[in-house]
């Protein structure tokens, strides 16, 4: 159904994802509701599908935005640390943030340096964005987000936005206990794996469903 989800307008996008059956909480319908897709989406902006955004990058298609968003949903509590791992444009990143309370904060991490400054300048576009990059609630910075972000871990909840070759053990370690990691993983077939840490730190993953993502790749050479 993720096909038939598009829509005239912000409102319209989000309303045929719910209709849909491809969001289920009011949570996350409201958290994507505060976020124009415009403001990160060159083009197409309320169509249901992957969009490029230059640097051979893409945003996501918001059906799996909205499938990331709820997945981690249990663990996005009000004071929740969140790493947003090849954050792109940003959209995710003001998704998750909405989804926290005054205390949350979620860090966007891409290793190219235009995509920071794009995520960063798209959140810009909006009053609300400006404010939760002012109040610090949200971080964009440049690194390797195979390796994770220890400086403002551990994470409640990790989202990985493009295609892993393998599980990273770096990112499991940053994750709190309890916590979750979202991560489509594979080079040929893409599986997002769920990858949970309980209260006790025993790790358990389970293969969710087949996706195809752009994938995680190494810095451009300077």
């Amino acid at each position: 159904m993720a096909w038939f989800s598009s829509g005239s307008s912000n409102a319209a996008l989000i309303a045929n994802l719910k209709n849909n059956g491809l969001i289920h909480s009011e949570r996350v319908v409201q958290a994507m509701l505060g976020v124009d897709r415009a403001h990160y989406a060159p083009a197409l902006a309320y169509q249901d599908s992957p969009q490029p955004i230059g640097f051979s990058a893409t945003i996501s298609a918001p059906h799996m935005h909205a499938s990331a968003a709820e997945s981690l949903l249990p663990f996005l509590h009000p004071s929740a640390r969140v790493l947003d791992v090849g954050s792109g444009s940003g959209y995710l990143t003001h998704v998750l943030v909405n989804l926290l309370g005054p205390e949350g904060k979620v860090v966007g991490i891409d290793h190219i340096q235009g995509l920071v400054d794009l995520a960063t300048n798209n959140m810009q576009k909006s009053e609300d964005g400006r404010n939760l990059m002012s109040s610090g609630k949200v971080r964009f910075v440049k690194g390797d987000g195979r390796e994770g972000f220890r400086e403002e871990g551990p994470y409640d909840a990790i989202h990985v936005g493009a295609a892993a070759k393998e599980e990273h053990k770096g990112l499991v370690e940053q994750l709190k206990a309890p916590g979750r990691l979202f991560i489509p993983v594979g080079t040929g077939s893409q599986y997002i794996w769920v990858v949970d840490k309980d209260k006790d730190g025993k790790v358990k993953r389970e293969k969710s469903f087949g996706v195809r993502y752009v994938p995680l790749t190494d810095a451009p050479k300077d």
